[in-house]
């Protein structure tokens, strides 16, 4: 009993804070991403921005209008038709659509490292807002299904002194339902971490061996060219992301395959909180769920031009001195060119401090 009413207190005010937190934090992180100079390629921007506002929906659909409400209330709005299949509908439908977007974005990294004319074709924003919108599309596609794994079943309530009968929205325990929730379990879970691990396994090989190519000056050399650094930052970013995402979502994925084999028979509670396994398998849907959270964190950690812009962005003055000072010096360089120019000199030193500021 303790263990019950410690995990079910918890859950009443983790989800609430959690979309609280979470829904702002990822609009806030859509804004920098995609108008601040974060130093990020333009393919990474758009898929970066997808992700944000989609798991901003995620958590509206799940984190606040199903397990918040269903912790905090008796009898929430969802449990009359047809809202029971839609709310499912539209859960699914986000949470494939997230997963999927973080996919296809490791894929594309992989195909514009390995070739060329792949990379020219996907670099463009129009072509990658279409891959975008046709992924979010096709996911919301094959959650339809979900619409009918629910069903609403009238019960009679007795509330204060006075019997009263209402809907109640129950899975539905039949063939159908449990194989569209194992297919949404691969679809989610199962497939996407093979293929996360999979591409990004291939990325960091092919780097590897792309270094090795090089000498140590020559790496130096370019990892300063731009467009190589915004490649590898990129790549960094994709790391960090994905990883994370496997790391906080395979607990629910193990969680769930054993209670949909171990402990698959009609007697099983599932709010018996004394059995290890619901225990287990409530805090690894709260890790799924706080990874629709997260990437603000991440993206301040492992992207140098997303916490410049972020102190910027808090810091307005810090940007005006930036500002000025390369206004000085860009000012100064002029000047001294300038200067150059109407004291010419016959002496090879002159001549050479000449070049070099032209150069400059």
């Amino acid at each position: 009993m303790p263990t019950t009413n410690l995990i079910v207190t918890f859950q009443k005010f983790f989800y609430p804070i959690l979309s609280g937190i979470g829904i702002p934090v990822n609009l806030f992180t859509f804004y920098m991403i995609r108008f601040r100079k974060c130093e990020m390629s333009e393919t990474a921007i758009i898929y970066l921005s997808a992700l944000a506002i989609v798991d901003c929906f995620y958590l509206l659909w799940v984190a606040l209008l199903d397990l918040s409400l269903s912790f905090l209330l008796d009898h929430p709005f969802w449990h009359a038709y047809p809202w029971c299949g839609i709310l499912t509908f539209l859960e699914y439908g986000s949470l494939f659509s997230s997963t999927w977007i973080v996919v296809v974005f490791t894929i594309e990294r992989y195909l514009a490292l390995r070739m060329t004319k792949v990379k020219m074709h996907f670099s463009h924003s129009k072509a990658t807002v279409r891959i975008i919108l046709s992924v979010v599309l096709l996911c919301h596609l094959v959650a339809i299904p979900d619409y009918w794994i629910n069903g609403v079943t009238m019960f009679n309530y007795t509330t204060d002194g006075e019997n009263i009968t209402l809907p109640r929205c129950f899975y539905e325990n039949t063939m159908f339902s449990t194989l569209v929730v194992w297919i949404n379990t691969f679809i989610s879970g199962g497939i996407p971490f093979t293929l996360i691990i999979v591409f990004n396994s291939l990325i960091g090989h092919h780097l590897t061996q792309a270094s090795k190519m090089f000498t140590k000056e020559q790496q130096r050399i370019i990892k300063g060219v731009t467009t190589k650094g915004m490649v590898r930052r990129t790549i960094l970013l994709l790391f960090t992301v994905s990883f994370t995402f496997v790391a906080l979502c395979l607990p629910r994925f193990v969680t769930y395959c054993i209670l949909r084999t171990a402990y698959n028979y009609p007697d099983f509670n599932r709010d018996d909180y004394n059995l290890s396994i619901n225990v287990f398998g409530d805090i690894a849907i709260m890790l799924q769920n706080l990874n629709s959270t997260t990437n603000f964190l991440l993206y301040c950690m492992v992207s140098k031009g997303f916490r410049q812009e972020l102190r910027n962005l808090l810091k307005p003055n810090t940007r005006a001195k930036e500002l000025g000072s390369h206004f000085t010096q860009t000012t100064m360089k002029i000047f001294s060119v300038t200067g150059s120019k109407m004291h010419r000199s016959r002496d090879p030193v002159d001549v050479v401090l000449t070049k070099l500021a032209r150069i400059d």
